[in-house]
């Protein structure tokens, strides 16, 4: 399945929210999308977003580390269902918008948890949610800045 399609499938999923659990299940998935969609663009992407991918990859590394990992029917692993980027700015804008979207799901849960070690567990996962939608927003403006420095074509 191609990257914006699973966004949008895992923005649903986020959105439709639940209790705390299937919440942080939600997060956990977004960002093992992001540390698959980091490794694509690091291997196949664009040569000037590699470091930056690379970067991606470790911090929704680092998201999916500080949750606990859910478990998963087969074929429920989001990230595993990744087979192509398609269009990189486009898979890039929906998913800052998506990691933004799991930051805000995080401080929900954070302000409600009933207890200390969810609190701080939430904390870690919207420092990681946030450090990864930096990198994705450097992704695009480096393709901005690629984009903006061909030269145009002629008309005709």
């Amino acid at each position: 399945m191609d990257a914006v399609r699973l966004i949008v499938t895992s923005g649903r999923a986020l959105a439709a929210g639940g209790e705390v659990p299937e919440v942080l299940t939600e997060v956990w998935q977004v960002q093992a999308l992001a540390q698959a969609i980091g490794s694509r663009l690091a291997v196949h992407g664009p040569p000037e977003l590699r470091g930056e991918a690379i970067g991606l990859t470790e911090l929704a590394g680092r998201g999916c580390g500080v949750l606990r990992t859910p478990e998963l029917a087969p074929g429920e692993l989001r990230a595993s269902q990744l087979t192509e980027l398609g269009d990189a700015r486009q898979a890039l804008m929906r998913l800052g918008t998506l990691l933004g979207e799991t930051g805000i799901a995080l401080v929900a849960v954070a302000c409600a948890a009933g207890d200390e070690a969810t609190y701080w567990q939430c904390m870690e996962a919207i420092d990681a949610a946030d450090e990864s939608r930096d990198r994705v927003l450097e992704m695009l403006r480096k393709l901005a800045d690629r984009d903006a420095h061909l030269p145009e074509r002629e008309a005709g």
